[in-house]
């Protein structure tokens, strides 16, 4: 006999939030492997653009970050190969350089204390999407995590690899998770690389979307309470835990991505 069917939906969101809790077990993966991992997912979900792009971590210890090696694709990324920077790009641990466009990172971090991961990519239909000076229209409910929480840069202010790039763009980005730069690309944070990574594969999606809408008619607007709220539900830490599991599962599943973790 059902017990729940007169249960207020309140009651049976917090009921889900609790039992997630207990339900959700994360891998115990450390920083450079989760970042390797967001490498390849990301590859996987068509944010590869030759050497465009740069995905950070702060590091355990001081004012640092974890980030690929310039000249590797996401695709050739591994937990070793991954290079330890300070704020000025300079070389804490590892061997090469890291992508001189990673300055602006240093300006989002030191805006941004809680934020442990941003992603900059060029996926195709955000990229797309960014030429048409249009910022990103939420409409959809697998999307809302991005309702009210992605800015909107208008102008390009050429590439990012001064300091007025930085100071540019984190001004612009605000205190919302995500941003759209026009004739450029995407930028998501995350206070946890799980969130960052999930982010940027659901900004992509609604890019794609949101193409496929505006070709086949006018987008119409969702209520924003419903969007508020379908925000709040999907953003959370056990959600993030459970989708990066399942998105990275899928990578380590192929014979080309195996050894990222190593």
């Amino acid at each position: 006999m059902a017990d729940t069917l007169t249960t207020s939906k309140a009651q049976l969101v917090a009921l889900a939030h609790q039992q997630m809790q207990g339900a959700i077990q994360a891998p115990a993966w450390s920083t450079r492997e989760k970042l390797a991992l967001t490498c390849r997912i990301l590859f996987d979900a068509g944010h590869d653009s030759g050497l465009a792009g740069q995905i950070t971590a702060r590091a355990e210890s001081g004012d640092t970050y974890y980030t690929q090696r310039f000249g590797l694709g996401f695709d050739e990324i591994t937990a070793s190969n991954l290079v330890h920077v300070d704020q000025d790009l300079k070389l804490v641990s590892g061997e090469g350089m890291p992508n001189p466009a990673n300055r602006f990172h240093t300006w989002v971090y030191r805006a941004r204390p809680e934020v442990n991961c941003i992603i900059h990519t060029h996926p195709l239909h955000v990229a797309a999407l960014s030429m048409l000076e249009a910022p990103l229209q939420v409409s959809h409910m697998d999307t809302c995590p991005l309702y009210d929480d992605c800015a909107f840069l208008a102008e390009w202010p050429g590439v990012p690899v001064g300091n007025e790039e930085g100071e540019i763009i984190s001004r612009a980005l605000g205190d919302k998770r995500a941003i759209l730069l026009a004739h450029h690309g995407q930028l998501v944070t995350g206070r946890t690389i799980e969130e960052a990574c999930n982010l940027a594969v659901l900004i992509e999606r609604a890019a794609r979307m949101q193409l496929l809408a505006m070709a086949a008619g006018t987008i119409k607007a969702i209520p924003v309470a419903l969007a508020r709220e379908a925000h709040d539900w999907i953003s959370t830490a056990k959600r993030d835990q459970a989708s990066f599991s399942y998105y990275a599962r899928k990578a380590l599943a192929r014979q080309a991505h195996q050894d990222c973790i190593a």
